[in-house]
């Protein structure tokens, strides 16, 4: 049944309205969103999506947040000071026209968007203020002189007079917005007797109902102008008293079956202690089974008393029924969580910080705290990292021996349980292989077998041996003055987030090279290995627990996205990629203030020079480009000198190259040498992990130099040649983190180079570069010890002189 008269308050349905909505009711069982593969991508207006379908059928709320994805009806909730200024007299307008572009998004996606709004108190006090100060008389203005003019007071307006004033206002300014994105909005004014009155309250179910299928927003308000007081412990019978916007909310959420509600404030969520303080940390999800009492803050700054607490803070006690005056806030979260309704309560007032708050929520991101009925599975991400930097701490003050003796012991269980690795690696093969989501060079570094579990067990052994003088070594003595001696020494880096793709043979290398260093470890493997990493993290446990530091290392298995794990700036203090190009350049981008070493590409060099051996040329080429073409260190591209063309050489290498079924694309040059060639290259800066490579032609040794310092990555690049003085030229004049002469590129690797392991291959110039062993995951500290001296001992008129003497370094040491 249609409602007409609610229906008249949205100020006419244009043919623009119209038409948005049997386009958008075309593909209304379609959601859109970032990250699915083989779909079409689509950009409307910044924030790209994609379509795929949107199933959802109203029941219990969302267990874990990467399911809000799913929700199709979305009440989002705007407080006072979201849609206010500062100043308390007048409305936001970049954070309001913010909210309706992210509305917009998720209604254009085919989701039913309903908004319950704030400000027009706030609204309605800038307008009464502007007419009462119009108002004054010409002659008592003039009288008053501009100073007095100044200060003249603005008597205190009563909240409901301002309300009815900007109301009006309100609603024509969110109309306005929504119009720029083809949306039709209809404004509904409720008060707490509307829920009370059974045929009121289902007009008013109807009438949401029927502007939703018309694809209309409805914006929500209480009439702030002739709200009666809530009626007396209406909550305790089940029923929640319209008391507040919040209650609002909640309210009509689960009256409408909605499927999440977006609580928007200046508070950034629930905190397990006040705000402000030193050891504030936000909530990420609010279980209610957990027996938790919540602290509150004050009243929101504007608005009729909605949030009239602010979440501020929550720790294990009683449940939040024992507290005599809970916040609406909270309270209405809980009754519509157990309505049914999912709930994050977030901060809307920074846009500029927290970004697309609401499609951000939407996405599953970790924005605000998060209402689940499912208490979580162990510890948090949070957590962990603190347990990772605890037992780093712990595993810094071992003897070298005991660290060395954990790693020793770590080999010995991969070599004690290989069968059992060897089985669970064939379940992630086999699933792998069967969901199809892999691609060959993918599956070979996902397969481990017993040949690479018996060098892994090598290298972790030499790590250990290996790692006796690394935490604590003394680089530098230095006296300062009589008695003032200062040393520089060796200490962890702290925390490091390490995030791999298809290699579960990283975990224990990553591990080892953790302990070796005294470096707490968050590991985060792909979901392709999870029963290998699972293994391989439970004996890397039994092996730390050796000497009681067992939490050093962190296998993350909640359903934590990279990016959320890139904003711990306060918990990791340096984040390891290892996988394909596409995950370095992410973990870049969503990096917050965290260091990230690695190599965004590995787009490796051969340059086989003019004297270059017949004899080296096709077994260098081969065992760089197929030995192992998945590998970052593989080559990419096959540098000729010119005058080898039309050579036996040149048909040595091709014909070598069409042996092992490398698919050649010609470079510019090379193609026009040829009448009839392989395709031409797209790009010369790709790497192709697979039997694919790019031949191009150069004119010398210089001429290669520039190519690779125009297209390569500064990761490893090699020259093939019998002089030694050209050879020299290329070591020395090639700026890459890897420069090598008659050998494979292959050989750019920790265990090859003698590290035992790497946790990656860096191609910055800060800190580690190349291969980062053990001496890569240290950083290092200064330790002065003196004898009662001060500053102003050394000055002009001071007794005492600096030396700065330097004195010898011992062989080993620690701290």
């Amino acid at each position: 049944m249609l409602h007409r008269a609610a229906l008249s308050s949205c100020v006419g349905i244009t043919a623009r309205c119209l038409l948005a909505h049997v386009r958008t009711t075309a593909s209304s069982n379609f959601i859109c969103f970032p990250g699915t593969p083989h779909q079409n991508v689509r950009h409307w207006s910044n924030i790209p999506f994609i379509t795929m379908p949107l199933m959802r059928s109203h029941g219990k709320p969302f267990a874990h947040r990467s399911e809000l994805k799913h929700a199709k009806r979305i009440v989002v909730k705007l407080g006072s000071a979201v849609v206010t200024r500062g100043d308390e007299c007048g409305l936001a307008l970049g954070r309001l026209a913010s909210i309706v572009e992210q509305v917009s998004v998720l209604q254009n996606q085919g989701r039913e968007m309903m908004i319950v709004t704030s400000g027009a108190v706030a609204f309605g006090k800038q307008r009464l203020r502007h007419e009462i100060l119009l108002s004054q008389s010409v002659r008592q203005a003039l009288h008053s002189g501009q100073n007095q003019l100044k200060d003249m007071q603005v008597p205190v307006l009563e909240a409901r007079a301002c309300a009815a004033a900007g109301q009006s206002g309100l609603m024509a300014l969110y109309e306005a917005m929504f119009t720029q994105y083809s949306i039709c909005a209809a404004q509904i004014l409720v008060t707490n007797l509307d829920f009370h009155d059974e045929q009121k309250r289902r007009n008013l179910n109807g009438t949401l109902h029927e502007l939703l299928r018309m694809n209309i927003v409805p914006i929500i308000n209480t009439n702030d102008a002739v709200v009666p007081p809530p009626e007396p412990n209406s909550d305790l019978q089940g029923v929640i008293s319209i008391k507040d916007n919040d209650s609002l909310a909640a309210r009509l959420a689960v009256e409408m079956k909605a499927d999440l509600i977006i609580v928007l404030s200046d508070v950034e969520g629930l905190f397990n202690s006040p705000p402000g303080s030193d050891d504030a940390k936000l909530i990420d999800i609010f279980y209610p089974g957990d027996q938790q009492s919540v602290t509150f803050g004050t009243k929101s700054r504007v608005g009729m008393g909605g949030m009239e607490a602010k979440p501020y803070k929550a720790r294990s006690s009683a449940l939040c029924s024992s507290i005599s005056t809970p916040p609406f806030s909270v309270k209405a979260a809980l009754w519509a969580l157990q309505g049914g309704t999912s709930v994050v309560i977030a901060n809307g007032t920074y846009p500029k910080i927290s970004g697309h708050v609401i499609t951000d929520i939407v996405e599953g991101k970790k924005v605000g705290t998060f209402f689940s009925e499912v208490k979580p599975a162990g510890p948090t991400v949070e957590q962990q990292a603190e347990m990772a930097r605890t037992g780093g701490r712990n595993l810094a003050t071992l003897l070298p021996e005991q660290r060395a003796e954990i790693i020793f012991h770590l080999a010995d269980l991969l070599t004690d349980h290989r069968e059992e690795i060897l089985s669970a690696n064939k379940k992630d093969l086999e699933e792998a292989e069967d969901k199809g989501r892999l691609a060959p060079p993918l599956l070979k570094r996902l397969s481990l077998s017993t040949a690479k579990l018996n060098s892994l067990a090598i290298g972790l052994r030499q790590i250990a041996a290996s790692s006796q003088d690394s935490v604590g070594r003394v680089l530098r003595r230095t006296r300062i003055a009589k008695d003032l001696e200062l040393e520089q020494v060796t200490v962890p880096i702290g925390v490091l987030l390490v995030i791999f793709e298809s290699r579960p043979d990283c975990l224990p290398q990553v591990s080892a090279l953790a302990i070796a260093s005294g470096n707490g470890l968050l590991l985060k493997g792909g979901k392709e290995a999870s029963n290998t990493n699972q293994i391989l993290y439970r004996l890397t446990q039994e092996a730390l627990s050796l000497h009681g530091v067992r939490d050093t290392v962190q296998l993350v298995n909640t359903r934590e996205e990279v990016e959320d794990l890139c904003r711990l700036n306060k918990l990791i203090d340096l984040i390891i990629p290892r996988g394909s190009s596409q995950l370095v350049r992410d973990i870049e981008k969503a990096a917050k203030g965290i260091p990230v070493m690695g190599h965004s590409e590995g787009i490796c060099h051969v340059y086989v020079d003019s004297e270059a051996s017949v004899e080296k040329v096709t077994r260098i080429v081969r065992d760089s480009k197929c030995e192992y073409p998945a590998a970052c260190n593989a080559m990419e591209t096959l540098l000729i000198h010119r005058d080898i063309l039309r050579t036996p050489l040149f048909d040595q290498i091709i014909d070598m190259l069409r042996v092992e079924q490398v698919k050649i694309h010609a470079g510019p040059r090379f193609a026009s040498y040829l009448t009839f060639s392989p395709s031409e290259v797209r790009s010369l800066r790709t790497e192709y992990g697979d039997l694919e490579c790019c031949l191009e032609v150069v004119d010398g040794v210089q001429d290669a130099i520039e190519h690779i310092h125009k297209y390569g990555s500064s990761h490893t690049d090699a020259i093939i040649t019998e002089n030694e003085q050209i050879a020299e030229y290329f070591l020395q004049h090639v700026d890459s983190a890897c420069v090598f002469w008659n050998t494979s590129t292959r050989f750019s690797d920790g265990y090859r180079f003698g590290l035992g392991a790497e946790v990656g291959i860096s191609t910055a110039r800060i800190h580690a570069r190349g291969p980062v062993g053990i001496e890569g995951l240290l950083t290092t500290k200064w330790i002065l010890r003196g004898e009662n001296h001060v500053v102003s001992d050394f000055s002009e008129q001071g007794s005492k002189k600096y030396l700065h003497e330097k004195l010898p370094v011992p062989q080993t040491s620690s701290i």
